[in-house]
């Protein structure tokens, strides 16, 4: 029997490769929503288990889908941080962040995404711009909230999320940690051997949703952050217009917050009052009911 000559064998070897990346660039396509999003639906911990009063919240997508979430107030609040969080989890993994801000006199919503928690539906990236909209609609049309007195939270993919919302409305600031350029920008960096810019079905724009922000910006980025390079966060103050604070924390993509902390705070107290609107922005008699119809 004759034996297969090297060309033979290196041209074999050649088509089981290609063949092995072609389906390895269908599967990262066709898989995508499975590796953008890990949902979990029991959630085990809630704010009262960290000595925090609140209460549960439901408001409903403009697709219908029951988006379910906290309101944790502090007491005599000067504001409201709307929390968006990031890819995995659930709200019950976000006490930590909840208790930060209520010690900083903020009230807090923070709600799980549609699929996330006990919310109904399946994640998508219109899905998250709707739940995100949503809250907002639920804080400024139902609980009477001035645009003016929120500020928007968001954490890795809930950055972009939270991008996106402060674009569309007029929020009193608008904070990023950890946040990513685009989901292009991020899958290359963890992909660098597959063609993901032409492969990606979601964008999650951060980069172009900031120009159209007209509010404060804070952005808070791990020099060590192991899942979303550093340079992305210094992208992200770039395109940002002033007001703009940036600050460099330490430690992975998910403890650089615990990591610096204490700056961190002092940095979060200083933007958060820059956010407040003078006492007299608005004039005596102007209702809260009169100013939160302004704001969709």
């Amino acid at each position: 029997m004759d034996l297969p000559t090297l060309k033979t064998v290196i041209w074999m070897l050649a088509r089981i490769g290609v063949a092995a990346y072609i389906g390895l660039c269908l599967l990262l396509y066709f898989r995508q929503g499975h590796m953008v999003y890990y949902p979990c639906a029991d959630i085990t911990l809630s704010p009262g288990d960290g000595g925090l009063a609140y209460e549960d919240i439901v408001c409903f997508a403009a697709d219908g889908e029951r988006i379910a979430g906290w309101y944790v107030p502090a007491p005599e609040a000067k504001g409201t941080v709307l929390l968006f969080h990031g890819n995995a989890g659930n709200i019950g993994h976000r006490l930590h962040i909840m208790g930060l801000f209520r010690s900083l006199g903020w009230d807090v919503c923070i709600i799980d995404y549609r699929g996330y928690g006990s919310s109904t539906g399946r994640p998508t990236e219109a899905g998250t711009y709707r739940d995100a909209r949503a809250a907002w609609t639920y804080l400024v049309q139902e609980r009477g909230l001035r645009p003016d007195q929120i500020v928007l939270h968001g954490r890795s993919l809930g950055g972009a999320v939270a991008a996106a919302l402060a674009a569309e409305v007029h929020p009193a600031g608008l904070i990023l940690e950890a946040t990513f350029t685009s989901m292009p920008d991020l899958g290359q960096k963890l992909y660098p051997y597959l063609p993901v810019r032409w492969l990606c079905r979601f964008k999650y724009d951060t980069l172009a949703r900031l120009p159209s922000v007209r509010c404060p910006v804070l952005v808070a980025h791990s020099r060590q952050d192991d899942m979303i390079p550093f340079r992305q966060g210094e992208r992200l103050f770039a395109a940002a217009r002033e007001p703009k604070t940036f600050v460099a924390q330490e430690g992975g993509h998910n403890d650089g917050e615990d990591h610096t902390e204490p700056n961190y705070r002092a940095a979060l107290v200083q933007f958060l009052d820059r956010c407040l609107p003078p006492p007299a922005a608005y004039p005596a008699g102007d209702s809260d009911s009169d100013r939160a119809g302004t704001a969709q």
